[in-house]
């Protein structure tokens, strides 16, 4: 397996989907990356040479990948919580945050359903 950004990507796919296993690389991120290293997107990771993987990991290494993305959401997050914005009470909340409707939908983030059976007097 090649790594990429501390990430096992899969050597019987094309390089172009291997790359999306990496969290903030999409198929379009993943087609300008081998543009910029001039790697063919066709190929798989298993016929890649090394040196051609060097190239890939130093353009990666200039996107923002992995812990980084990850450990900036997650800021984001606190900080919107922490300011006490309509964003983060609903985050604090465990709602929906961009405008989604709640009364019937929204299991996802509210969670599973807690019915409490009507009492007999």
């Amino acid at each position: 397996m090649a790594r990429i950004a501390g990430v096992d990507v899969p050597r019987d796919k094309r390089v172009v989907i291997s790359l999306t296993y990496v969290y903030g690389i999409g198929p379009s991120t993943a087609a300008k990356i081998l543009a910029e290293a001039s790697v063919d997107e066709s190929t798989r990771v298993k016929d890649l040479t090394e040196d051609e993987l060097n190239k890939i990991r130093e353009v990666v290494d200039g996107y923002k990948v992995e812990g980084d993305l990850r450990r900036e959401t997650n800021l984001n997050v606190k900080r919107l919580m922490e300011i006490g914005s309509y964003k983060g009470m609903r985050h604090r909340r465990g709602l929906p945050v961009n405008g989604q409707k709640t009364k019937n939908n929204a299991r996802t983030r509210k969670g599973p359903i807690k019915t409490v059976a009507n009492k007999k007097k």
